[in-house]
């Protein structure tokens, strides 16, 4: 293709010229030339065909099929001449249907004529052979003419216009001239489509070079700049003026870090860490205020970008622009200074703070809302202003802003919200081992000895913590409930720090409060049930699923069940979602196919009322399923209280035909003497019991082995709940366990995920490791990763024995080595053994020690005695 070059004013026509070729617009094919180089290679085709005709049939042409299949391979011989004169004539119109039908059409009705001649001659005529010949003349000369679509239609029509002169009837005659008709009138409305979408592209033609033609005057004005980085953060292009303000060629600057560009370490908190943040996490970000990397003048600019994806959504890197602020910047420094920071310590005020804790919260992404919030009061600060007066005061606060500033470091964000209090904000999943730790560094911290003109001044200070999401999911609880947690650290003898905890609001407000929004939940439809396939260890295929309730609550995400399922049984609400649920199951029970079946947890409350029959009945009649594919799971708490109702119940519910389960056999408090009477058809052997089977000197093997043989004895299925593990998985199956459920094979999907997954079939495949993997301590340790040579920044969240989880590192490949460094002249070798969206899961070298406490011993560090270990204790 030829490159289009805009020229002012001229039309679409004239570029589609400059761009598809002078005689492609307003044409009758989208080709250039309607007699191609290769229909020279018609020749030998035919000649072919004509050779194989004779060997089949036995028989030679006369003198006027060969005299007309020869001028047919002529002509043939001659299109390269009749395509040098097409393309110096440059033929249109009438002249260029003159060339076709003499160099392509009129050379095919000579071949087809004479292919009639000849075979239909013979006694009886050969039309198998004739047509046969003819269908393959057309097929390599449609594979020849390639789209030329004027050209493929002459071609067919003249061939059987020849074997039409020959055998044909006035009728096929007739037919001929239709199907003729019927192909120009296809030609004619391909030309103008084609002809259409030249002009088309040659209208996006001149659009793009009218658009780069802006954005190159833009650049050259030194009004804004572009750049561009591969998915590794190097710059893959950069306007050139920016080149030159850094004082290099614009070949010295690609390749190079993005980050190259900037004096980041020079900035202070916001704009580096907030940078490096937003390229860390693939984030867009909007007129970011970055300080150039130039030498001499002090040069400020605004900077924009998005992250780029492929089809695939695959991160292919980031594009943007930037634009200068040195000057605005300069104006409005001293006003941004006022609004943002306190005047007295420079650290960030109250308005500053709250921000930044809203942007936290507002996160698109759950687990980038996770954060701490300290809240500090100074202990007897108000005595150093009575007795001081307010400028000693004033001088006390900026030492210690300073302190707080230092002790807290690169963790979070230090602002003072007036007066004598002081805020931190943590960003990101802390553990209270390590807020504890810190919480008590501040304190020691800030109480020692400062000196004020000549004086010696001591103060103290108080610190309550409220984490997110555990204590508030909005701005306003977080700092309300750190403000409690303050308080109760002055009330228990300051210098304290405290963690806010339920106990500082009445349990009975909660639990109201829980109550409630369960209420509405039921109202406004905002339970959910999750779906677990439940397995038959020998087929392998999924015969039912456990219907699970969730509850997705708007401030607390998914709750545990165990939290508010008693709350449910306590204020009746448990009757109503155990109706709700079975309806609900039974529901989508009828959308799966017949085999498979849905088994249902039914509540101690809701067996013993005797409406509960009436309500199984319902809800199977309104879905219209068979009732045995409906399995109610009840507990052994049933049994508790054991009389002719329990008994009546079972008696009931077995009359409309589903089955039982007892669900959690061997956890609760009854004897075995119901098994005689209550028609179980399954037993479901607890998760508590699978846990720890395959760990050498376990008993809970023997005890599966004995539901399992008593479940037999007494015409029972089993089931093993909480299989995670392939171990696990072989020894349930080994103990003869008719069907398993667990992780091993499925998590719980939704309704629509578990639609999903049927469709795709019953056969169910086990996806696991191998065998639990060993306890893991939950830290935050940052650590340097080395690889080729190059080192790599990262967080550890938890360790055992042989592997950790690090998060920071984006698309590693499994199975890439590296050197650890755990602890000051402690490194490891590491195995990456997958990683996925920012974390990555290693396996050591070699398993990791163990000292008597059974915390992992790292090497000592190079500042303390090298004779006492450093130990890694577990957190809460």
């Amino acid at each position: 293709m030829k490159s289009a070059q805009f020229v002012p004013g001229s039309d679409d026509r004239q570029v589609a010229q400059q761009v598809l070729g002078p005689t492609s617009v307003g044409a009758d094919d989208p080709k250039p030339h309607s007699v191609p180089r290769q229909w020279l290679l018609m020749a030998p085709t035919l000649l072919a065909v004509v050779f194989v005709t004779a060997f089949v049939t036995f028989l030679l042409p006369d003198v006027t099929a060969v005299a007309s299949i020869g001028s047919a391979v002529a002509l043939c011989l001659a299109s390269p001449f009749l395509g040098v004169l097409e393309r110096r004539l440059q033929p249109k119109g009438w002249r260029r249907d003159v060339l076709v039908i003499g160099a392509i059409a009129l050379a095919m009705l000579l071949f087809g004529y004479g292919m009639a001649r000849w075979l239909l001659s013979i006694t009886p005529p050969q039309w198998d052979v004739a047509v046969s010949a003819g269908v393959i003349v057309l097929l390599v000369a449609n594979v020849l003419l390639e789209d030329r679509l004027v050209a493929r239609v002459a071609a067919t029509v003249g061939l059987w216009i020849g074997a039409t002169c020959v055998g044909g009837t006035v009728q096929s005659a007739w037919m001929l001239a239709l199907a003729g008709a019927v192909g120009v009138a296809i030609a004619l409305r391909h030309a103008r489509r084609a002809s259409a979408m030249g002009l088309g592209r040659a209208r996006r033609a001149r659009e793009q070079r009218r658009a780069e033609q802006l954005l190159a005057e833009f650049e050259e004005a030194g009004q804004g700049w572009f750049w561009e980085t591969d998915r590794q953060g190097k710059i893959t292009y950069v306007t050139g003026r920016i080149a030159s303000l850094l004082g290099k060629d614009v070949s010295e600057i690609l390749g190079r870090p993005f980050t190259g560009l900037f004096l980041l370490e020079t900035q202070g908190q916001e704009s580096e860490r907030t940078l490096i943040f937003h390229l860390s996490t693939r984030s867009s970000f909007q007129d970011l205020q970055v300080l150039a990397a130039t030498t001499g003048e002090e040069r400020w600019w605004s900077i924009s970008g998005r992250p780029v994806l492929d089809k695939y959504n695959n991160f292919m890197g980031f594009r943007g622009s930037g634009t200068d602020l040195t000057e605005s910047r300069r104006s409005q420094q001293h006003v941004t200074q006022l609004a943002r920071y306190d005047a007295l310590t420079q650290l960030a005020n109250r308005f500053q703070m709250d921000e930044w804790l809203g942007k936290i919260l507002e996160s698109p992404q759950v687990d980038s809302r996770t954060c701490a919030v300290f809240l500090l009061d100074l202990d007897h600060f108000k005595q150093v202003n009575d007795t001081m007066g307010h400028p000693a005061g004033d001088a006390l606060l900026r030492q210690l802003a300073e302190r707080l500033s230092s002790t807290v470091g690169e963790r979070g964000r230090v602002g003072r919200l007036g007066g004598d209090e002081f805020q931190v904000i943590l960003h990101g999943r802390q553990q209270r081992e390590g807020l504890a730790h810190l919480a008590r560094r501040i304190i020691e911290n800030l109480s020692q000895p400062y000196l004020i003109d000549g004086s010696r001044v001591v103060i103290g200070a108080s610190v309550g913590i409220a984490l997110c999401p555990d204590d508030g999911a909005t701005s306003d609880d977080l700092i309300r409930n750190a403000d409690l947690a303050l308080y109760a650290a002055k009330g228990r003898g300051r210098g304290r720090h405290h963690f806010y905890d339920d106990n500082l609001h009445s349990d009975a407000k909660e639990r109201q409060q829980l109550e409630q929004d369960l209420r509405d939940a039921i109202a406004t439809g905002a339970l959910e049930l999750h779906y677990q396939p439940q397995v038959r260890t020998t087929t392998e295929r999924i015969t039912s699923f456990e219907a699970l309730l969730r509850w997705n609550h708007p401030q607390h995400g998914y709750m545990s069940p165990a939290k508010f399922v008693p709350v449910a049984e306590e204020t009746g609400l448990v009757a109503q979602i155990g109706e709700w649920a079975l309806r609900t199951a039974c529901r989508d029970l009828a959308q799966w196919p017949e085999e498979v079946c849905v088994a249902v947890n039914v509540s101690p409350l809701q067996f013993a009322n005797p409406a509960l029959p009436a309500v199984v009945t319902h809800a199977i009649a309104s879905a219209g399923i068979r009732p045995e594919r409906l399995e109610l799971e009840i507990t052994e708490s049933v049994f508790l209280v054991e009389d002719r109702s329990t008994e009546a119940m079972f008696n009931a519910l077995k009359a409309i035909g589903v089955r039982l389960a007892l669900d959690d056999f061997g956890t609760g408090y009854s004897s075995l003497g119901y098994l005689k009477r209550a028609p179980f058809d399954k037993i479901k052997i607890d998760q508590s019991f699978v846990r720890g089977a395959t760990i050498e000197g376990s008993r809970n093997g023997a005890i599966i082995a004995s539901i399992v043989s008593l479940a037999e004895a007494l015409g029972m299925e089993t089931t093993a709940e909480g299989v995670e593990t392939l171990d696990e998985l072989d020894l349930v199956r080994m103990l003869g366990c008719s069907h398993v459920q667990g992780y091993i094979y499925e998590l719980p999907l939704s309704p629509a995920a578990a639609l999903a997954r049927l469709a795709l079939g019953l056969e169910a495949a086990a996806d696991g490791p191998r065998s639990s993997r060993a306890p893991r301590q939950t830290i935050l340790r940052k650590v340097a990763l080395e690889h080729a040579g190059h080192l790599y920044a990262g967080t550890i969240r938890n360790i055992s024995q042989s592997g950790a989880l690090v998060e920071g590192l984006w698309n590693v490949p499994p199975g890439t080595v590296f050197n650890l460094n755990l602890a000051d002249s402690f490194t490891v070798t590491a195995t990456a053994k997958w990683c996925k969206e920012g974390r990555m899961g290693i396996e050591f070298g070699q398993d990791l020690e163990i000292d008597a406490h059974g915390s992992l011993v790292f090497m000592p560090s190079l500042t303390r005695d090298r004779s006492i270990p450093t130990p890694l204790r577990q957190t809460a």
